[in-house]
């Protein structure tokens, strides 16, 4: 799931083994750049893992010196490992 497809269903994020969530507000929002930016799981990441956000007033696809008002995100990444992985420290 790529970053700007709709984040994690509640199962998933219930069962994770690692969770991060996000959440920004802005009034204004404007890139000059567009920015590229992925999530890749790897090692012992279950195929189950998965990132994206919910938004709005922000678009998939930003554009280059547009400015966006009232947005906001909601970002999650869920990750779920292999079963049989998970190593105890001691």
């Amino acid at each position: 799931m790529s970053s700007h497809e709709q984040r994690p269903g509640e199962d998933v994020r219930r069962s994770a083994d690692i969770l991060f969530t996000a959440r920004v507000k802005a009034d204004e929002l404007r890139f000059e750049t567009v920015p590229e930016n992925s999530v890749v799981f790897t090692g012992d990441a279950d195929e189950e893992s998965a990132s994206g956000s919910d938004r709005t007033n922000l678009p998939a696809e930003v554009r280059e010196n547009v400015t966006y008002r009232d947005v906001h995100i909601d970002y999650a990444i869920a990750a779920k490992l292999e079963p049989g992985d998970v190593r105890e420290s001691g």
